[in-house]
């Protein structure tokens, strides 16, 4: 694990790609930050459903240059997380995993932050404090009865663990489809639940007409139109079109509704966000927030409109951050790292 310094140069909170890039663009201009995550090393990545495949070409998922190099057109989670953890290890990155931040505040030239891990609180004083935390960790609750129960997942998985089971996925986006399709081709009876009566046009060109076939052939149910209302240890009580409520058989309930960025943490920091999208005040030259010293870097910059920035574009932020005027320019990857 990583020392951490009297004053660090930076702190980056968030170990994601986009956490990496920043860490990557300050050690190339002479700084040495210091990363921390709430969870794993990608630990968005990490919650992925296991064998995943990236919709994206493995070069748009490159940082620092590193080549990422997979066995396929399109780089599955397994081989992500195997790069990411190279390009650690080739940049000598100063990591501690498993440390949350949970308060800062700006001094004169400085930000005081406070950090809490397994063993004990500490706090760090550094020069510059970046965001880059993403979204995935903050589920977008339903607000219902009985959604804590222990059959029921904001994540998806993997299919297998449901082979002959009655599963109930909530929520009609990406997501939740790829859940379906997956779940019934493992031989699980599902049944959707999505509360607008047609997907939207933004679904991949690839999965609507896969589902719609779906439904139409009766090999998965689906309730449009639908709203639940709460759910119970075997079954999921919706109102369908019509207003009438109807019990839904549920050995598993995955609700995959979204996720959003920790804005009461942004909040607590001093962070003003905008009342109506939520997208934090920053710089959008330099990134910096209202507050002085304080950085936002990826999906967060948005808001709620968190699919404007993924690891492709947001890649590029620690440039904005670390590049300003003044600043070393970057030096090149030299032989670059391989996962």
């Amino acid at each position: 694990m990583a020392a951490v310094k009297d004053i660090e140069d930076a702190l980056i909170v968030g170990a994601g790609p986009i956490g990496l890039a920043c860490a990557i663009s300050a050690r190339r201009r002479g700084l040495s930050p210091l990363l921390i995550d709430a969870g794993a090393l990608v630990n968005s990545i990490v919650h992925y459903p296991v064998g995943m495949t990236f919709f994206t070409t493995p070069d748009l998922l490159e940082i620092g240059g590193h080549p990422f190099t997979c066995a396929g057109a399109k780089p599955t989670r397994e081989e992500a997380l195997k790069y990411y953890r190279g390009v650690a290890r080739a940049e000598g990155l100063r990591l501690l995993t498993y440390t949350r931040l949970v308060g800062a505040a700006a001094v004169p030239g400085l930000v005081r932050c406070d950090l809490e891990s397994a063993a004990g609180g500490t706090r760090v004083t550094c020069r510059r404090l970046v965001l880059a935390t993403g979204y995935y960790d903050h589920f977008n609750p339903l607000g219902v009865p009985g959604e804590d129960l222990p059959h029921v997942s904001h994540r998806f998985d993997e299919a297998h663990r449901s082979f002959g089971l009655q599963v109930v996925v909530v929520g009609g986006k990406n997501s939740a489809i790829e859940a379906a399709l997956e779940l019934f081709r493992a031989g699980a009876r599902v049944t959707l639940v999505y509360r607008r009566d047609a997907f939207k046009p933004t679904v991949k060109y690839w999965l609507k007409p896969d589902i719609e076939n779906r439904i139409k052939a009766g090999e998965i149910a689906a309730r449009l139109s639908a709203e639940v209302l709460r759910i119970e240890p075997r079954h999921v009580v919706v109102r369908i079109a019509g207003g009438q409520e109807e019990r839904l058989a549920a050995d598993h309930v995955y609700a995959l509704t979204g996720y959003h960025p920790d804005f009461d943490l942004f909040r607590k920091l001093g962070i003003e966000l905008d009342a109506e999208t939520a997208r934090p005040r920053c710089n959008p030259e330099t990134l910096e927030t209202n507050v002085p010293g304080v950085y936002m870097a990826g999906s967060i910059t948005a808001g709620r409109a968190t699919s404007e920035v993924f690891i492709e574009n947001g890649r590029f932020d620690g440039e904005r951050v670390f590049g300003g005027a003044g600043a070393k320019p970057a030096e090149p990857a030299g032989v670059g790292g391989r996962g």
